[in-house]
């Protein structure tokens, strides 16, 4: 999630020291640490339907895990090497990784399939059927 913008700053309202001015224009910067990718979870019933954002990614540059109920995407992308002796203006992709991952408390681990188009990757997690050990007998 984005950082959030004190109200004391940019929008009017002048601050007090100099230490809330810095504070206040860090907010603007974005961090390679803090770099993560949205994602969208839906339960459709019989399962869920996870979808991670992840434009200007490759195919080959994730991987998608599901451990005991946690479901894992993570991301490496690396600098091509192509792109290491250009004479960029200005170039502000670098190498990241990130990782979301989401606990699914009926995930089954049979049926999962996964597809990467147009920068979107939908996770299909189809949940555990529970089975009933109740079998009705009939009386003659």
């Amino acid at each position: 999630m984005a950082s959030m913008v004190p109200y004391r700053s940019v929008f009017g309202i002048r601050p007090t020291s100099l230490f809330d001015a810095l504070d206040d224009m860090m907010d603007f910067v974005p961090s390679s640490s803090t770099r993560a990718f949205p994602m969208d979870v839906e339960d459709k019933g019989e399962g869920y339907e996870v979808k991670a954002y992840l434009a200007g990614v490759s195919k080959d540059d994730i991987d998608v895990e599901l451990n005991e109920g946690r479901l894992s995407i993570s991301v490496k992308v690396e600098e091509k090497e192509e792109d290491k002796g250009k004479n960029f203006l200005q170039k502000e992709f670098t190498s990241f990784s990130a990782t979301r991952g989401i606990y699914l408390k009926d995930a089954s681990n049979e049926g999962l399939s996964a597809r990467y188009a147009d920068g979107v990757l939908t996770v299909t997690v189809p949940k555990i059927v529970e089975k009933k050990n109740v079998t009705k007998v009939a009386i003659d």
